[in-house]
């Protein structure tokens, strides 16, 4: 059955897109129209994605003469498994129509045009070994002209290598004395470039009571514009809106148990598909709280794209909760250390929170570290979090986390 098929919510067809590079698909394939302009697009498009495997090596090797770019390129091709593609490979490849014009301009002692450099290589790289295994192009293009060329011809690799070294380090290179090492050349061609996809953050929270979750994902809503969600909240928004799934929810809270994980998650899924979550992205704090909460969400195809654990010791959970206060009158927050009531009077009458108490700021901690251990290998790719700190710095950390490129896994077939 094709996946796309599939009755999925449209939050998930997001998440589809962005595994399997979709986006960088489509962009490679546009690039390619726009540089070949062919007559029939659709036709054209067809074949690429018959032919072409846009995760193949594209290489050019460059450097002055001793530089080692034989070497380099050598070396690369039996590690990369791919073409080494050089002026004497082209000039000798028997099959290549171009290849006897370049060699009677050589044999007469005249310059090879760079068009014609360009046109031999262009012919090289369609032949179906350099399509299927990619390519290593070393010491071309030579020059800004022929680099235009190039790309004029739609060659564009995704990695160049330039080798620099001295005149005394040349020298000796080229008397067989010296060879620098390769494996930082193989370590920077195996890297990827960061994904110009539009990215929409689908963000989750996991931490203790007290580490500061709800303020992060304030801040973060905020600045970014992506859509704050409190599980608990939307549970109580989904009572108080006398919904139909909030019916079945009120007793649950009314008598203080536990909402069923199927209700969560269905309440969950309904709000994060609506379309200002699928726009502007989403932080969600307040679930999953166990393993079997995050393969609920699992299975119904909600996938953040960053998970952050928040780390508290015991100490500053116990300081920062059980000494909260609110007005009852205003509904003001205060703290008997950090945030204390401006007045004697105001002081009178604040109440504290029976969740706040210290027995059971104790419970809800224990509950939390019973399960963490099995949340955070389920998010294997989850950043953490001292939140110990100014809350200025911890979501500076967090932002950090946020606009680098999302972690490249591993897609399973469906």
């Amino acid at each position: 059955m094709d996946p796309l098929s599939r009755p999925w919510p449209p939050f998930a067809l997001g998440t589809y897109a962005e595994e399997r590079e979709l986006f960088q698909l489509l962009q490679i394939m546009l690039e390619e129209l726009l540089i070949h302009k062919p007559e029939d697009p659709i036709q054209y498009m067809i074949n690429h994605l018959e032919q072409h495997n846009d995760d193949a090596p594209r290489i050019c090797v460059l450097g002055p003469p001793a530089s080692g770019k034989t070497t380099v390129a050598m070396w690369l091709c039996k590690r990369l498994d791919a073409i080494r593609i050089s002026q004497e490979t082209l000039l000798f490849k028997e099959t290549l129509k171009l290849a006897e014009e370049a060699k009677a301009h050589k044999e007469s002692k005249q310059k090879i045009p760079n068009a014609l450099w360009a046109n031999l290589i262009q012919e090289r790289l369609s032949n179906v070994d350099c399509i299927k295994q990619g390519w290593i192009l070393e010491g071309f293009p030579e020059n800004q002209e022929q680099a235009w060329m190039l790309q004029s011809a739609g060659i564009i690799p995704r990695h160049v290598v330039v080798l620099y070294a001295s005149d005394t380090v040349l020298i000796e290179r080229n008397s067989g004395k010296r060879l620098d090492p390769l494996t930082e050349v193989l370590t920077y061609v195996r890297t990827r470039h960061r994904s110009a996809a539009p990215f929409t953050p689908r963000i989750l929270f996991c931490g203790p009571p007290g580490s500061g979750k709800s303020l992060q994902a304030a801040l973060i809503a905020q600045k970014y514009d992506v859509v704050n969600i409190c599980c608990g909240q939307l549970l109580k928004e989904a009572v108080a809106g006398k919904t139909k799934v909030g019916e079945l929810v009120k007793p649950y809270i009314d008598n203080g148990y536990p909402v069923p994980d199927p209700l969560c998650v269905r309440i969950l899924a309904e709000r994060l598909s609506a379309l200002d979550c699928l726009t502007h992205g989403w932080v969600l704090h307040g679930f999953p709280r166990d393993i079997e909460q995050g393969e609920e969400l699992q299975k119904s195809q909600i996938a953040p794209n960053r998970v952050f654990f928040f780390n508290l010791p015991h100490e500053s959970i116990m300081e920062r909760l059980s000494q909260r206060r609110i007005d009852p009158i205003t509904g003001e927050r205060y703290h008997t250390t950090f945030r204390p009531a401006p007045t004697p009077e105001i002081q009178a009458r604040l109440r504290q929170n029976p969740r706040d108490q210290e027995e059971n700021v104790e419970k809800r901690v224990e509950a939390y570290y019973r399960n963490v251990k099995e949340l955070e290998g389920f998010y294997e790719d989850a950043f953490y979090v001292n939140a110990d700190q100014d809350p200025h710095i911890v979501f500076e950390f967090i932002e950090s986390c946020i606009i680098k490129p999302i972690p490249l896994k591993k897609v399973t077939s469906l």
